[in-house]
């Protein structure tokens, strides 16, 4: 932990050491996000800032409505002539009041019509984010998922979907406000240019200190990034349908309860620390600004006494200074607050602007209609990025068109590594994968991605309906109900989708209501109707049926050799009654290929193929 917090102020440090030019030169990040809401929704984009410009003129206009009222009230009443009607005429009076409320009323409308705007333009700006960034995510590196780094950078953008619309409506409102303090000043400018200046200079305090804190808060955000994500998963693995049972069997409540005090503590702490310099700061330098306006208040007061000024302009001279007071106080501070906004908004944007290594180059090779020559592995190698220690090495075969492969091996020895070299998730460090004599990096991706199927041993359990669960297979069959149908006989999973409430329409999981849960060899079944919906050219097993038992297992890897005798396949399994179905049997051993061939020739020769196998033979006698 101290290493962690060590890396974490280094981390303080670097952000906090960015000085006010730096911070204001995050606004570039601006147009682009207002390019971004502008192609949410033009029309509501539109009606937002004219509502926002139409209601910034109307506090002068009010303001000056009220001092036409009290100098008519001054004149009707006889108090600056020292004579009293007794039938004063009020209609002058009526009008300008009634006028007054009308505004009040159209301001309040027109603030309720900005709030409505600002709802659902935030929604839709929100709906986008999100968008983007799982589209974005799903064009990256697979090795990017495998960094901790990158999901720090994932963190801090998802984060942006919805804290930045709250920069939106500052935005807006600072334009808003800008307007008002143009009329405001015009109107006053003529009666002190001084008092205007130096009610603007107390304000810079203010200003400077609330610039400093915000960086000093996105410090503390940024610092604590991986820490803030480590509540989060402490938070799921204490609470998690997927590991309340371990937590009750082994009471880990007590484990994963105090260690996410331990950290929230710690965060707790600074940012106790920080939100207390902010406001003893605050506080002092908000005192400077208050000097400036009662300084221009005492004025005119004293002018107001001497005859200088009448009543009614006493009320719109210091109304309109202690509202341009209150409005240039918020305009600054919120100014720093969207300039620091802008650097999350940063995050936001260098995560959009990511690019992946693996993908389709210029002039890439359609994926062949007809595999004839197979896939060849030439000298093959693969580490992953800052690791010294190769996950395959050497590797030399060919997997032929319509053959069925098995790979066999230890954990670890590389088995699906190298299924994710053949589907391009990586792509090799050394030596090179050959599709019908072509590097299978001049292919174009999506191509080659939609022409494999895979169903990796950690498939995903999505809490969707029984149907939607086999159609990710091929989602763009989603309706074709008689291929889903089809894909669940192949895999055997129609007898587990039979059995089910609402059949096919049955949503499976308990996230959601209705929802139903299957046993383990229940959802693998379903998952290897993915492979039957995809209908690929080549598929993919990799020990998708380790929960199923020794028969269920033999079955579907039989029933998978017989329904894809046309096509390419590739089977891993530690069981080698399912394994010795295949054509030809590759062993990997620590990365390295060290023996290939039939069931019948590995087993005759002698080498660790046929150790394992009488191994596990043995266990069954």
């Amino acid at each position: 932990m101290k290493k962690q917090q060590k890396k974490t102020t280094s981390l303080h440090l670097s952000i906090a050491k960015l000085d006010l030019r730096e911070r204001l030169g995050t606004l570039r990040n601006l147009p682009e996000f207002f390019r971004l809401i502008w192609h949410c929704n033009q029309f509501l984009t539109s009606i937002n800032v004219l509502l926002r410009v139409v209601r910034a003129s109307l506090p002068l206009i009010m303001l000056y409505l009220a001092k036409l009222i009290i100098d008519e009230i001054v004149m009707i009443s006889g108090l600056s002539n020292g004579t009293r009607s007794e039938n004063p005429d009020m209609s002058t009076v009526t009008i300008l009041v009634m006028a007054e409320l009308g505004f009040a009323v159209f301001s309040d409308l027109l603030g309720r019509g900005i709030a409505l705007v600002d709802s659902l333009l935030g929604d839709l700006v929100s709906h986008d984010i999100s968008i983007r960034l799982m589209n974005q995510s799903a064009k990256l590196d697979l090795e990017c998922f495998e960094d901790s780094e990158f999901y720090d950078k994932l963190e801090r953008a998802r984060r942006q979907a919805s804290s930045r619309i709250l920069l939106m409506s500052q935005v807006l409102t600072q334009l808003q406000e800008c307007i008002t303090v143009f009329f405001l000043a015009a109107a006053l400018i003529s009666f002190n240019a001084w008092l205007l200046l130096l009610l603007a200079i107390t304000l810079v305090p203010a200003f400077l200190g609330e610039t400093h804190f915000n960086s000093q808060s996105y410090s503390l955000m940024y610092g604590w990034t991986e820490e803030r994500r480590e509540l989060d998963y402490l938070r799921f693995a204490g609470a998690s349908d997927e590991t309340a049972k371990e937590v009750k069997i082994f009471g880990l409540s007590e484990f994963f309860g105090s260690r996410y005090l331990k950290l929230a503590r710690e965060y707790f702490k600074a940012n106790k620390n920080l939100s207390v310099r902010r406001a003893a700061w605050g506080g002092l330098l908000s005192t400077i600004g208050s000097l400036g306006y009662y300084t221009a208040y005492a004025v005119i007061i004293y002018r107001t006494v001497y005859g200088e000024l009448t009543l009614g302009e006493l009320t719109f001279l210091s109304g309109s200074f202690l509202r341009l007071r209150s409005l240039m106080e918020a305009i600054l501070i919120r100014f720093s607050s969207i300039a620091d906004s802008a650097l999350y908004l940063g995050d936001l944007f260098d995560f959009l602007e990511m690019k992946p290594n693996i993908r389709t180059t210029d002039n890439s090779f359609p994926f062949p209609a007809k595999i004839i020559k197979g896939f060849t592995f030439e000298d093959v190698g693969f580490r992953y990025p800052q690791s010294k220690q190769w996950v395959l090495r050497n590797l030399s075969f060919t997997l032929l068109p319509g053959e069925k492969v098995a790979l066999v091996g230890e954990n670890g020895a590389g088995k699906t590594t190298l299924v994710k070299l053949l589907t391009r998730l990586y792509d090799p460090t050394e030596g090179r994968i050959y599709l019908e004599g072509k590097d299978l990096r001049d292919y174009d991706l999506a191509g080659l991605r939609d022409a494999v199927g895979v169903i990796f041993q950690d498939y995903v359990k999505y809490h969707l309906t029984a149907s939607e669960n086999i159609a990710v297979g091929r989602i763009s069959e989603l309706k074709n109900e008689k291929r889903i149908k089809e894909s669940a006989i192949r895999s055997l999973a129609d007898s587990v989708i039979n059995k089910l409430p609402d059949g096919y329409n049955q949503r499976i999981g308990r996230w959601f209501k209705r929802g139903t849960n299957l046993s383990g060899g229940e959802w693998q079944k379903i998952a290897i109707a993915r492979a039957y919906m995809r209908d690929a050219k080549m598929l993919i097993l990799d020990e998708p049926t380790a929960s199923l038992d020794a028969r269920a297992e033999h079955q579907v890897f039989k029933r998978f050799v017989d329904l894809t005798y046309d096509k390419c396949a590739v089977l891993i399994s530690h069981r080698f009654s399912t394994v010795r179905m295949a054509d030809r049997i590759i062993v990997l051993h620590e990365g390295r290929l060290i023996e290939i061939g039939t069931h019948e020739d590995l087993v005759e020769s002698g080498g660790q193929y046929a150790e394992l196998f009488q191994m596990q033979a043995a266990g069954y006698t």
